[in-house]
């Protein structure tokens, strides 16, 4: 599909979905701006509520009804818009992969996600391992101790790589 109409099909989406989203953004190769779009990548925060148990006290963190219904309006090919990843095809005939990401880890989801894949895995990732980190269930670790990465700079700035656009990841 061409940038211009995977563009303004992924603004739709994310319109649709800001409201019941702390953060939400569009990534992948939209945000890299090729010319040839294969599919829309978009990483979200959902809002969550808390759940109260049978005993009055505050239980697991769900995602709002509203998320769920919007997302699930478009025919699943992997995963559940409750999980940290779901993949959907949209009537437009294109997929739309969907990331769910959290306050802590925006920023890795965020940089990985914009890609492209070459540049997330030769370049973030290997970056990340000489600099004595490694990831696990989509967060930063040095040793065990989780690393909050809440912006995309910030993961740059730690493993010691000079910032690069995301039209400059094309790799």
């Amino acid at each position: 599909m061409k940038l211009n109409q995977a563009t303004e099909i992924a603004e739709r989406i994310k319109n649709e979905l800001a409201p019941f989203c702390d953060r939400i953004d569009i990534a992948g190769s939209i945000r890299r701006r090729n010319p040839e779009v294969g599919d829309i990548e978009i990483v979200c925060i959902p809002k969550t509520v808390q759940q109260i148990n049978l005993f009055g006290q505050e239980g697991s963190k769900t995602y709002p009804l509203l998320f769920c219904a919007i997302v699930n309006r478009w025919p699943a090919i992997k995963g559940k818009p409750t999980g940290k990843y779901t993949q959907r095809r949209l009537p437009e005939g294109i997929n739309l992969d969907l990331f769910m990401a959290d306050r802590e880890n925006w920023g890795l989801i965020y940089a990985i996600r914009t890609g492209s894949a070459t540049f997330s895995h030769h370049v973030l990732a290997s970056a990340w391992c000489r600099a004595g980190y490694h990831s696990d269930g989509g967060h930063l670790f040095k040793g065990l101790n989780k690393i909050p990465i809440r912006q995309e700079r910030d993961l740059f700035d730690l493993i010691g790589l000079e910032w690069k656009e995301p039209w400059e990841r094309n790799l």
